[in-house]
């Protein structure tokens, strides 16, 4: 006679209370979290600046359309090493590859707006870009995070010495390179804002310059008052020539701006749409990159932004051949719904699934992802 090994008899399910003991419950599980977050705070006409962007919005589709076109190609049983994540842009050491995007009016969304990302990118090993049209000035944003790398934003408008004086102050206040948004010679044309009849006050873009009409006009020139744009690659350069910051191009979608820039000195690039903020019907920069990247070859640093909300997108620009990402609205998202501690559970949470991704495709850092890891759904 066989005797069968006695076996307990089933237990009744487990309660929801004892699956959860011990276990410490994040605020913010996921991303979409922080999202919805940071959307429930703001009264509709923020929401609608925050979400929206040029014309028809097009362009703000196509940003995340074309990330969907890509697809990761797994390999199993390629061993589970800790994952290697640190790297550097610009000279600046990252933690991630993932540096904060340099939004405006960041006084609209908290306090401390940019002070917070800033104190945040400190303590997770990341970096700012910190903008020229902030609610807080750039001395205040070098001063919240002493000793650790930042790169200043700002705009080829106005007049020379207005330019050239904030490039000093960039200097002064320790910053380690320079980002110029070349997309702008004009303001994107935001049919939301325009429904809402909305625009955002001037004092949260005047950290930089005191908070009248007249002085921003004068400081930003043809973006506020849509006059003939006259900045040229020579002229910039030109003036850039003067700094001893390395600095970057902001807004480059083209082979063409991508050598122009090169040629007037710029030693990064930074492949953006502006988050589909200025122009509507252009390519997503995920797709504007390969060529970029193939241009100019390997030794030109190149950042892309527009469309990146999770861990997989920053692997897939990663893949494509971008250097490093630039977060605008994830970044905004957290200090949202919580301040310093919303952009570091958002830093935690693209560095955990970057993480856990890796290994899945075979690979244990990030300076190995390459286009091979990746299949065009078009030619499949």
């Amino acid at each position: 006679m066989t005797h069968l090994a006695a076996h307990p008899s089933p237990q009744p399910g487990l309660r929801k209370e004892d699956l959860t003991a011990g276990v410490a419950t994040p605020r913010f599980a996921t991303l979409g979290e922080i999202h919805a977050a940071a959307l429930a705070r703001l009264v509709p006409e923020l929401v609608d600046y925050l979400e929206g962007g040029a014309g028809q919005e097009v362009s703000i589709r196509r940003n995340r359309q074309v990330f969907e076109r890509w697809a990761f190609k797994p390999r199993a049983m390629s061993g589970s090493q800790p994952a290697v994540t640190a790297t550097s842009f610009m000279g600046i050491p990252l933690s991630l590859p993932v540096l904060t995007a340099p939004f405006g009016g960041d006084g609209l969304f908290d306090v401390d707006g940019q002070l917070a990302v800033r104190r945040a990118n400190r303590r997770f090993g990341t970096a700012s870009i910190v903008p020229e049209a902030g609610s807080h000035s750039l001395e205040a944003n070098a001063a919240v995070a002493p000793g650790t790398g930042a790169i200043g934003q700002l705009h080829p408008m106005g007049t020379d010495a207005n330019f050239l004086d904030v490039v000093s102050r960039y200097e002064r206040a320790g910053y380690r390179g320079l980002c110029v948004t070349v997309d702008c010679p004009t303001a994107g044309w935001r049919e939301r804002n325009k429904r809402n009849r909305w625009s955002p006050p001037v004092d949260v873009l005047a950290g930089n310059y005191p908070s009248t009409s007249e002085a921003l006009t004068a400081a930003f020139g043809q973006l506020f008052t849509h006059d003939k744009a006259v900045w040229t690659w020579e002229h910039l350069g030109g003036l850039l020539g003067e700094t001893s910051l390395p600095w970057m191009a902001k807004g480059i979608l083209s082979v063409e701006d991508a050598q122009e820039a090169i040629a007037a000195g710029a030693s990064a690039l930074l492949v953006s749409n502006h988050g589909g903020r200025q122009l509507d019907c252009v390519l997503a920069p995920i797709e504007a990159l390969p060529p970029i990247r193939a241009a100019v070859g390997d030794d030109i640093e190149i950042a892309l932004d527009s469309g990146i909300r999770n861990g997989t997108d920053v692997l897939k620009a990663l893949s494509l051949g971008a250097d490093a990402v630039v977060i605008g609205r994830l970044a905004i998202y957290g200090v949202c719904a919580d301040g310093e501690e919303g952009v570091m559970r958002t830093l935690e949470l693209l560095s955990n699934e970057i993480r856990q991704a890796l290994p899945l495709i075979g690979k244990t850092s990030v300076h190995e992802l390459g286009a091979d890891n990746m299949i065009d759904l078009r030619e499949v």
